[in-house]
């Protein structure tokens, strides 16, 4: 599934001096190149530049009167980035700043590229090794005072409730005869969420990864919704993106309990199915088909789960 471009400020969109700010944190001169990425939701910057002297970095910048929600994201993406530290599978934090207006990240840029989907094993396994990497950089959590994965997560799990109240005409009758029997695993795995002390990233996907072209290690990128929690929840949702490409999630899943993923799996497609028809945020247009295609590929794995 090739997701759908959607509208996004380029390099040159930002005002001079926001891009002055920027080019002195990387150093090395002007920004002669700025190669905007596909991917993502942000309708923000997200250029891959380059200064005159050949100096490279990856930017992100958004403001609220783009998308009020994204600049909030921005800013909190810049919290649990600034606190990474160095022995985790992450791109480096340049720099950051946010002048009420311009909400910026400066970061490395890395020579790598998604992984490719469907899933090939051999990045399957360096995405395996680098979340296994990453627990062990951020346990305990290096941010304290976040939210933990249960509160995260507590709102989109209730979904259930929102379609009961209001069950759409084209919900899938399976679904439809069992809305008590989800929202109850849904809620069921809002306690298994609220334990551990490893900062999550929780929004595990393909797109949120990059491959190293120079040795095939995994980096994570975009981190707004970190939380603190079980370091499981991060495997579950990489064997979560690898079912929806396809792929067989199994390795992703050996040391979680199948009850545990079942019941989370219930509140990820009650997210997904509820979500999925709402009217888009403002200058994210595609989002919502996304959205849907996520629950048009997880219903059946749910359904022969329970």
């Amino acid at each position: 599934m090739t997701d759908t471009p959607h509208t996004r400020i380029g390099w040159l969109d930002l005002p001079a001096a926001v891009r002055f700010r920027i080019e002195t944190i990387v150093g090395g001169g002007r920004v002669e190149t700025a190669v905007s990425q596909r991917g993502g939701f942000s309708p923000g910057t997200a250029d891959r530049v380059t200064t005159e002297t050949g100096r490279r970095a990856f930017v992100k910048a958004v403001h609220p009167a783009i998308n009020s929600r994204s600049a909030e994201l921005a800013r909190m993406e810049t919290r649990v980035s600034t606190a990474l530290p160095r022995t985790a599978p992450v791109p480096q934090l340049l720099g950051a700043f946010d002048d009420d207006d311009w909400v910026v990240l400066v970061l490395e840029d890395v020579d790598g590229a998604q992984p490719r989907t469907p899933w090939v094993e051999v990045e399957f396994d360096a995405a395996l090794a680098a979340l296994t990497e990453l627990a062990a950089a951020v346990t305990p959590s290096p941010v304290g005072d976040l939210p933990t994965t249960a509160e995260r997560f507590a709102e989109d799990f209730a979904s259930w409730d929102r379609i009961a109240a209001d069950p759409p005409a084209d919900l899938d009758p399976w679904l439809a005869g069992r809305l008590p029997e989800l929202a109850t695993a849904a809620k069921r795995s809002l306690d298994a969420l609220s334990s551990g002390n490893t900062l999550v990233h929780c929004d595990i996907r393909a797109d949120n990864m990059l491959v190293r072209h120079d040795d095939g290690r995994v980096v994570i990128v975009d981190w707004p919704w970190g939380a603190n929690g079980p370091e499981w929840v991060d495997r579950l949702l990489l064997g979560v993106n690898v079912y929806v490409h396809g792929g067989d999630p199994a390795r992703a899943l050996d040391t979680v309990d199948p009850a545990v993923v079942t019941d989370f799996l219930a509140g990820l497609v009650g997210y997904f199915e509820h979500i999925c028809r709402l009217p888009p945020p403002p200058a994210i247009p595609t989002v919502r088909a996304f959205q849907r295609r996520q629950a048009d590929a997880l219903r059946p794995w749910l359904r022969e789960r329970l």
